[in-house]
């Protein structure tokens, strides 16, 4: 009988688009995040943490075609047919709470949610399929002051995990805005080219230009979404014929008419050094539009709500650029800047960019009640933020580990049991070592890789003369690596206390290295 193979060992890797976080790096999101509920909790707004599964029928809005109910999250399909998928983002599942609950909750009910959310796209350079959102929305408010309080919020948070003042901006449009320039345009050349109202049989292709423009809504959205990727000569190239991306591809345009793409640059460098200024351009590009001049009178009141607060333009500013892509927003829309420069990989000056954003989207629910329920939010994109944090040196990126209570003696580890139990009564983070204890030097070594401050060791002459030796295993590395021998003698990092004395040494060494 042939003899049977072995089955392969599985590969031990990561699956492509994820990754794995280790212990400091969940403890500074956690401490972050930490920070963010603490301000959302301060607003008044409740945690809820709703299932990571949610049907693909609650996600209907991520999925092109039935034929392919996978496409954009990761899903499965039950025994008895019904499809599931875990969370592409945390405003789904409250729309779906929302609506499955919303005779027991209050309204408005104002919710922050933090989680992982998955995505089944192709991962790139720092874009991984599992990554973490933070929320907070209010749902069941049409209230421009909900916005207004959002975009507050979302500045407070922002310095509450230390992002100093004059490092971020919150810029704020309106999709009606958006809405109205597209219908303002087209009514606008209709009525130069018919100032006295006479509409001959020409007129008809100013309505054709305007039904199209409508039609063509989120692809203008979505062109002039790339405003700051490319410039204004490739806006009017994506308006217009189309152009050549940096690989030589062509892209094809929208081929809308000269005056049309000049209209919408208008409406792109409307902004002004005052939200008053701003806001009168933009009455101006809009005129035309009982849509877009609503969207310019909210964004006015917001204006208004945040000054009264002490919000000005210095952290909150009225931006016409502001493009959000999602078809969901109907309203104000969002984004949180971090205006410091970084550099990218081929060492070139770049801004760090958004770290947030969100609006209003009144129709999500309608999904589940068919009838409109108001609401807007904000998602801070966890990691991004810790990236900044790190890159302006506002978190300790240090990895520090325990104090490490070394074995001497087998026979006693009860011994040293207690001593670590005294450390970690005190509130000091503590563990004994747990290896093979016959090689003194290893268990130094496993205290350097777990990047220990501090070392105890007794030995049975230490525990003969009631003493312990502590060693400060941060000085110890920077004398061997800047000291000279004199040095060295002079600056020892071992210190030996009477056993009553170890606390207060073990604190004494802590607190000079700020730890």
């Amino acid at each position: 009988m042939a003899k049977q193979k072995k089955a392969p060992r599985p590969k031990a890797e990561t699956p492509k688009g994820f990754r794995d976080y280790f212990g400091h790096e969940v403890t500074m999101r956690a401490e972050m995040l930490r920070k963010i509920a603490g301000v959302y909790h301060r607003y008044g707004f409740d945690a809820l943490e709703s299932s990571a599964v949610e049907t693909v029928e609650a996600l209907g809005k991520f999925l092109p075609d039935v034929d392919r109910p996978n496409e954009g999250v990761f899903a499965w399909q039950e025994d008895e047919g019904d499809w599931l998928a875990l969370r592409y983002d945390l405003t789904a599942p409250l729309a779906r709470v929302y609506a499955q609950h919303r005779n027991d909750l209050p309204t408005p009910y104002r919710r922050y949610a933090m989680g992982p959310v998955w995505r089944n796209e192709k991962p790139g350079p720092g874009r991984f399929r599992q990554f973490y959102q933070c929320d907070a929305d209010t749902v069941g408010s049409g209230s421009v002051a909900a916005d207004a309080e959002i975009c507050a919020m979302l500045a407070d948070t922002l310095e509450e995990v230390g992002i100093a003042r004059g490092d971020y901006l919150i810029r704020v449009n309106n999709r009606k805005v958006l809405n109205g320039i597209i219908e303002s345009v087209a009514e606008g050349q209709k009525r130069d080219a018919f100032p006295d109202g006479v509409s001959p049989q020409g007129s008809g292709a100013f309505d054709e230009l305007k039904a199209r423009l409508i039609a063509s809504t989120d692809a203008v959205m979505r062109t002039l979404d790339k405003f700051e990727k490319v410039g204004e000569a490739g806006i009017i190239e994506l308006l217009g014929g189309g152009r050549k991306d940096a690989s030589g591809a062509f892209i094809p345009g929208l081929g809308l008419p000269h005056y049309v793409v000049h209209g919408f640059l208008a409406f792109l460098h409307a902004k002004a050094e005052t939200n008053e200024a701003t806001l009168s351009r933009l009455r101006e590009v809009v005129e035309y539009s009982n849509e877009g001049l609503e969207g310019v009178d909210e964004l006015a009141e917001i204006a208004d709500l945040l000054a009264a607060q002490g919000y000005g333009p210095d952290r909150i500013v009225i931006d016409p650029s502001v493009v959000r892509g999602l078809g969901y927003y109907t309203g104000p829309v969002f984004e949180a800047e971090l205006t410091f420069d970084i550099l990218d990989d081929k060492g070139r000056k770049r801004q760090f960019g958004s770290v947030a954003g969100g609006g209003r989207y009144d129709d999500l629910v309608k999904r589940f009640t068919g009838q409109a329920v108001p609401a807007t939010g904000v998602s801070i994109g966890v990691d991004r933020l810790l990236a900044a944090l790190r890159e302006k040196g506002r978190i300790d990126a240090r990895e520090v580990g325990p104090v490490v209570v070394t074995v001497m003696d087998r026979e006693r580890m009860a011994e040293y049991q207690a001593m670590v139990a005294e450390l970690r009564q005190a509130g000091i983070r503590a563990e004994v070592y747990l290896g093979n204890p016959k090689q003194f030097g290893n268990q130094l070594k496993y205290a350097d890789k777990r990047q220990s401050p501090i070392a105890v060791i007794e030995g049975g002459d230490e525990k003969a003369r009631g003493v312990i030796q502590i060693k400060d295993l941060i000085l110890g590395s920077q004398i061997a690596e800047t000291a000279t021998h004199e040095e060295w003698k002079d600056r020892p990092s071992q210190f030996e206390v009477p056993r009553d004395q170890m606390l207060a040494k073990v604190r004494e060494i802590l607190d000079m290295h700020g730890l």
